[in-house]
């Protein structure tokens, strides 16, 4: 009785404390995503009479621009090269179980270059501000409220999608065990879907880059340099499709049956592999 009413205050103060955490990230977010716009309106309201062409004749907008280009292109080159096969074999022969962690390394590694020397373009007009009322204050509130279910997605996403194993982090938990690949354990359809893309997260990206009260011409840039490199970087093809529609209906009929009978939805929907 007392290990019962020790798991069960332990599990009343985590979801107490995940409640907490939660709120204070959505306060934080809301609060500088305000704060973040603010301050572009006023750059709009100050640089209201620059007009493009003299913006795109200044050297620190050119500049700033070009070694945003430059961030994006190493980070797209890290991102595809250790992903392309020639050199996915030969990192995963010389690393064994170890490549998948290194490559999430280097892209984390990669991505917070990019953050640390992205330069904003402050001197030059965005493309649009929302500064209208009642506009001004519910399309920031609109987009916050996107971006927040949007990444929520994005999180839930990649904890279907096996978020150990995603990070190599089960690979070498499989090797200690004498398991071998995690991967091999899934079914075909779903080694060929990780094969095709491996996070799909296209349109909650999209709608987090896009969907904005202020664009700026560095936020243009990025932007439209990621929305090209997810259209060109996936092969997500009919039969992906139709194997995430079963998926998602088999899940559905899953937790829409009653207590008794999930028994047998399991036994007629298993496969060899799991999915």
């Amino acid at each position: 009785f007392l290990i019962y009413f020790l798991l069960i205050i332990i599990i009343y103060f985590s979801f107490i404390i995940y409640i907490f955490i939660i709120v204070v990230i959505l306060v934080l977010y809301f609060f500088m995503f305000y704060y973040y716009n603010f301050f572009l309106c006023l750059n709009v309201i100050i640089l209201h009479g620059v007009s493009w062409s003299v913006a795109l004749r200044d050297s620190s907008v050119l500049r700033a621009l070009g070694l945003d280009l430059v961030l994006l292109v190493l980070f797209s080159l890290q991102h595809s090269l250790l992903a392309w096969d020639p050199v996915k074999r030969a990192c995963q022969s010389a690393l064994g179980v170890l490549n998948r962690a290194m490559y999430c390394t280097t892209t984390a590694l990669a991505l917070q270059v990019l953050m640390r020397y992205w330069q904003p373009v402050t001197s030059a007009p965005c493309l649009w501000s929302v500064r209208s009322a009642p506009w001004d204050i519910w399309f920031p509130l609109i987009c916050f409220t996107v971006h927040f279910l949007c990444w929520a997605v994005i999180c839930s996403i990649l904890l279907i999608f096996d978020y150990p194993e995603l990070l190599g982090v089960k690979q070498v938990y499989y090797e200690c065990l004498g398991l071998g690949d995690p991967l091999a354990l899934k079914s075909a359809r779903a080694q060929r879907l990780y094969a095709h893309l491996r996070h799909p997260v296209c349109v909650e990206l999209l709608l987090v880059l896009w969907l904005l009260p202020t664009l700026t011409l560095d936020r243009c840039v990025l932007a439209l340099y990621l929305s090209l490199y997810l259209a060109l970087a996936h092969s997500l093809d009919a039969k992906d499709c139709a194997y995430l529609s079963s998926q998602l209906h088999s899940k559905l009929q899953l937790f829409s049956a009653p207590q008794g009978g999930s028994a047998e939805i399991n036994s007629n929907s298993a496969e060899p592999k799991r999915d």
